[in-house]
């Protein structure tokens, strides 16, 4: 498959936010959008499938966690819900060296991840079925990451269940939420405390040329999960900590 590549108006808003990208990261952004455009006719993958849109919407904020400093090393990473893999994917794009789970309920978005992750060459990422509650609770995932990063739509409470028992102590979830977070960050203070976090920071991105602006809710993980979290039978949602 022959790529026509529109890299100009990505590389500008890149380095508009700050993030860098080479032509080979351009490229392989230009792959990975073909590719999702034209297996979102054949499964539900993303509503957003506009070219300026899949940049801005999707590539642009999935890469704006890389602001917090923490994806610039080796770091083990599992994103959370990563759907179509966002943010996981493009973090990984712009720094081969991660170590990447990406975590998803609906297999077939799995494969398509798969078939993205052979077609672009990349190494040390795996595209997992499963839902968090579950493989939380494993030994092979439980607390082995440095930094967890979801996207998911859900309330912070119910969100830190799912993702900081991945996390060991000393690394970070990182919740990826729009721009109006005091109230709910107030709300999920029991739940992060009771998971072993504490809110760090919250950060506040622009996307360029738009009226786009996200926070990232950075947790560090100071202690860890009791054993009992994350709870099964969808109570991290029905009941969330509080």
């Amino acid at each position: 498959m022959v790529i026509r590549m529109n890299d100009d108006r990505l590389k500008r808003i890149s380095g508009e936010m700050g993030v860098e990208l080479t032509e080979e990261m351009l490229q392989n952004f230009s792959v990975y959008k073909e590719m999702l455009k034209e297996w979102n006719e054949k499964i539900n993958i993303t509503t957003i499938t506009e070219d300026e849109e899949i940049d801005k919407k999707h590539f642009m904020d999935s890469l704006s966690p890389a602001l917090t400093g923490l994806f610039d090393g080796e770091e083990k990473v599992i994103d959370v819900g990563t759907g179509g893999g966002f943010p996981g994917l493009p973090l990984k794009i712009r720094n081969r060296k991660l170590k990447v789970t990406l975590l998803d309920s609906l297999n077939k978005r799995i494969v398509f991840l798969g078939q993205v992750i052979e077609r672009l060459g990349l190494r040390e990422i795996e595209a997992v079925h499963g839902r968090a509650e579950e493989l939380g609770l494993k030994a092979e995932y439980r607390e082995s990451y440095d930094v967890c990063v979801s996207r998911a739509v859900a309330s912070l409470d119910t969100l830190s269940e799912y993702c900081m028992p991945f996390v060991k102590v000393g690394g970070y979830f990182i919740s990826m939420k729009g721009p109006e977070v005091d109230d709910e960050v107030l709300m999920s203070k029991k739940a992060i405390e009771t998971l072993g976090g504490k809110v760090e920071e919250i950060k506040y991105v622009q996307i360029p040329e738009s009226d786009i602006v996200h926070s990232l809710i950075v947790i560090r993980k100071i202690k860890n999960t009791p054993k009992k979290y994350p709870r099964a039978g969808g109570k991290p949602k029905k009941s969330p900590i509080r």
